[in-house]
């Protein structure tokens, strides 16, 4: 493990899983700002570097014992073929399934709080505010979802734990970085809220179609099959242009109106 830590391959893996991490990471970081929300706001901020630490250590301890115990995640734990579906369950498709059924239920709730009337709105947020304890379990029962997703990524690159521990470590402290400049971002430019529970929407949809084929699930014969990274990303992309070239036609549209009235 040491022999080959300060290799030209090794700095080549290590920024490249440095890059990976922070990618897959910027989903988890979107939880977790979603979830710091929901409690005092004096505690906001604690929350958020708090969940992001709980997910680097995690991040770190899951990869030690997947380097381990790989093969027994990827066993199936029961098997079922009738007429109508098939199935092969592991315990990393299980995690992954929970995960996408879990971030489907988060965005949807989020989003018909959003849609609601503004009294029920502020009503539903008063009822809806959590103890500092519960948002950090929340978050700490996500963080094995996404933390699984990404270790597993790490673990396909290289075996080298120095090298996956590093890049886990850095791309943390990106995250750390990167948690307020999101937070303030979002409530200073509340319409990209929505984009954000969509965007979660989204990787609900994809944990649940990858989690549906590391199952082997199929339908009446029908397989399923697991959403593309390559499409995620483009309708990613398609989500924010809409919302920029939206955002911008509405405030050229009010502007307009403006000018009318005067």
């Amino acid at each position: 493990m040491f022999e080959n830590l300060f290799t030209f391959e090794s700095l080549i893996t290590f920024l490249i899983l440095t890059a990976l991490e922070t990618v897959l990471g910027f989903d988890n970081l979107l939880y977790i700002s979603i979830e710091a929300k929901k409690v005092d706001p004096a505690r906001e901020a604690y929350v958020r570097r708090t969940g992001i630490i709980l997910a680097i250590g995690l991040r770190i301890v899951l990869l030690f014992v997947v380097l381990k115990l790989i093969d027994t995640f990827q066993a199936p734990l029961w098997e079922a073929h009738t007429s109508v579906f098939t199935a092969a369950v592991s315990g990393h498709s299980l995690i992954v399934l929970f995960g996408g059924v879990f971030l489907i239920y988060t965005a949807i709730k989020e989003i018909f709080h959003m849609i609601g009337a503004p009294h029920e709105e502020q009503n539903a947020t008063r009822a809806a505010r959590r103890s500092v304890a519960s948002a950090l379990t929340m978050i700490l029962i996500m963080n094995i979802v996404f933390s699984f997703d990404t270790v597993l990524s790490a673990v396909a690159l290289t075996h080298n734990f120095i090298v996956m521990a590093a890049a886990i470590i850095v791309s943390g402290v990106l995250m750390v970085v990167m948690a307020d400049t999101v937070s303030n971002f979002l409530k200073k430019n509340r319409m990209y809220e929505v984009l954000g529970l969509f965007v979660l929407l989204l990787v609900g949809y994809m944990l649940m179609s990858e989690g549906g084929h590391l199952a082997h699930l199929s339908f009446f014969g029908y397989p399923v099959e697991p959403m593309a990274k390559s499409t995620f990303y483009f309708v990613l992309v398609t989500l924010i242009i809409v919302e920029i070239i939206q955002g911008r036609y509405q405030k050229r549209i009010l502007a307009e109106q403006e000018r009318n009235n005067h």
